[in-house]
């Protein structure tokens, strides 16, 4: 997915430019794939060097200056229960399938980027649906932005986007195909009767045959 997503980045619908990477702010980038039954999502944080301190100070919880695979689990988890998605209203539970972590010294620069990764699957719904996407994740100092890719599925169609000021609100309403469905009582009952005439059709033909 992470390939996906970064290939599609060109052909991002966008609808605020671009912000810029202040010292003082833990940038949080949000893509949004829109697919079939299903979103994928790419979030890259990067801290400003002047906030990277405290927010090494929460991840690496035994102060060596090392990320441990244990701290790095801890700080995804902490990442996810800051994020809300909903389809229709209804959550949406992500599950993680990727996490990235550069080197500290990286970070201390405001080089690095820790990426995270996620999908989530969708319950089935009707032709015109609506996203909802929300970042909480170390608001008070962070600076949030969100997108959505154009849909390589091109039965997919982008109807309209939605944020706060913030940006850490976020909704996408787009249509797609509506899923098939099984034949309804009044289609049942229609095949049912035309096979009932059938059986009779057959039944008085054969009727005529034994006159003759």
């Amino acid at each position: 997915m992470k390939c996906t997503l970064m290939a599609a980045a060109i052909v991002v619908l966008a609808g605020t430019p671009a912000l810029a990477h202040r010292l003082d702010e833990y940038l949080q980038g949000t893509l949004i794939a829109v697919e079939k039954n299903r979103i994928d999502a790419q979030i890259t944080l990067t801290p400003g060097v002047a906030v990277f301190p405290a927010l090494l100070a929460g991840i690496d919880t035994d102060g060596n200056g090392v990320l441990s695979a244990t701290e790095q689990h801890a700080y995804e988890d902490r990442i996810l229960r800051d994020l809300s998605f909903k389809i229709d209203g209804r959550p949406v539970t992500p599950h993680l399938l990727s996490a990235q972590f550069p080197a500290v010294d990286e970070m201390k620069e405001g080089r690095g980027e820790i990426r995270i990764e996620l999908e989530a699957d969708l319950a089935g719904g009707g032709p015109r649906r609506k996203l909802t996407f929300e970042n909480r994740h170390e608001s008070r100092i962070a600076a949030y932005q969100v997108n959505c890719l154009v849909p390589r599925d091109r039965d997919i169609r982008i109807l309209a986007q939605n944020r706060n000021y913030t940006q850490s609100f976020y909704e996408v309403e787009f249509a797609e195909p509506a899923a098939q469905r099984p034949p309804g009582t009044a289609a049942l009952l229609l095949v049912a009767g035309v096979a009932l005439l059938w059986r009779r059709r057959q039944s008085w033909q054969r009727g005529r045959e034994k006159e003759r």
